[in-house]
C-alpha cells in the first residue's frame, strides 16, 4: 500500500472566503515503511495571508512573492498523490483547501475521486476519546520528538505525523506478517526455511559445565527454599 502522509498551510481558516494553499508538505510511506521520497512546496496564494495564520506559520507575503502559483504546480502535486491514500490530521480542512484549488482548474479534480482519505484526528479521538488529540498532544502521548515545532510547518508537520501514524495504528513497522505471498513463494514478511537444510550444530555442556549448573542450582534451592526448576524437573 501507498499511503501520502500530507498537510497544508494557508492564508486562513475557509477556503469558502477565498483563502488559498501556501505550503503543502507530503511524505510517502510504503508498505509502513518510510521511503524517504517526499514533495514540498510553498505556493503564491495570488491574496494576502491573514495576520492571524502568519502567527501561525511564520510564512509571511513577501516570502511568498516569487513562489509559484498553484495552477504552476497543481499537475506534478496531483502525480504525486494519485492513486495514495492520503493520511491527514483534521482530513475536511486540507482536503477542503485542496478541492478549492483544484476547482479553479480545468480538467477540475475532486480529491476522494483519485486518493483514499485517512483522518488521524478520527482514529485518535477514537482511541483517546475526552483527550487532547491535536498533534502536540499526539506526539507527547506516543513519544515522538517535535522539539522543532516552534511553528507550524507542511512538511515538518507531516514529517511528525508519519510517525504518530506508524505508532498510533501498529507501533511495529518493520516486520510484514501478513498472509500473502512474496515472488519466491514465502509467506508475506515471514522467510520460510528450507526443509533441505543443513541440520543445526548441537553444543552439549561439558561434564564441567554440567557440575557447575548443579552445584549452583542446589545454592539457589537453598536459598530459595525451591526454584519453579526443581517443581518442574519433579513433575518429569
Amino acid at each position: 500500500m501507498r499511503q501520502i502522509v500530507l498537510d497544508t498551510e494557508t492564508t486562513g481558516i475557509d477556503p469558502n472566503d477565498g483563502h488559498r494553499i501556501i505550503e503543502i508538505g507530503c511524505v510517502e510511506v510504503v508498505e509502513r515503511e518510510l521511503t524517504g521520497r517526499n514533495y514540498h512546496v510553498y505556493i503564491n496564494p495570488e491574496r494576502e495571508v491573514e495576520a492571524e495564520a502568519i502567527t501561525v506559520h511564520g510564512i509571511t507575503n513577501e516570502f511568498l512573492t516569487d513562489k509559484p502559483k498553484f495552477a504552476e504546480i497543481a499537475d506534478e502535486f496531483f502525480e504525486f498523490i494519485k492513486g495514495a491514500e492520503l493520511v491527514i490530521h483534521n482530513a475536511a480542512f486540507d482536503v477542503g483547501f485542496m478541492d478549492s484549488e483544484f476547482a479553479r482548474l480545468k480538467p477540475v479534480r475532486k480529491t476522494a475521486d483519485h486518493c483514499g482519505i485517512v483522518d488521524t484526528l478520527a482514529i485518535a479521538r477514537a482511541k483517546h476519546p475526552g483527550q487532547k488529540n491535536n498533534l502536540d498532544a499526539l506526539c507527547k502521548r506516543y513519544g515522538v520528538d517535535n522539539s522543532n515545532r516552534d511553528l507550524h510547518g507542511a512538511l515538518l508537520d507531516a514529517e511528525i505525523l508519519a510517525d504518530v501514524y506508524l505508532l498510533m495504528t501498529g507501533g511495529q513497522t518493520a516486520l510484514s506478517l501478513d498472509s500473502g505471498t512474496g515472488d519466491d513463494g514465502s509467506a508475506g514478511g515471514l522467510r520460510r526455511i528450507s526443509s533441505e537444510r543443513q541440520p543445526l550444530a548441537v553444543v552439549r555442556a561439558s561434564d564441567e559445565e554440567a557440575e557447575a549448573h548443579e552445584a549452583f542450582m542446589a545454592m539457589m534451592e537453598k536459598q530459595a527454599g525451591g526454584t519453579v526448576w526443581s517443581k518442574l524437573q519433579g513433575a518429569e
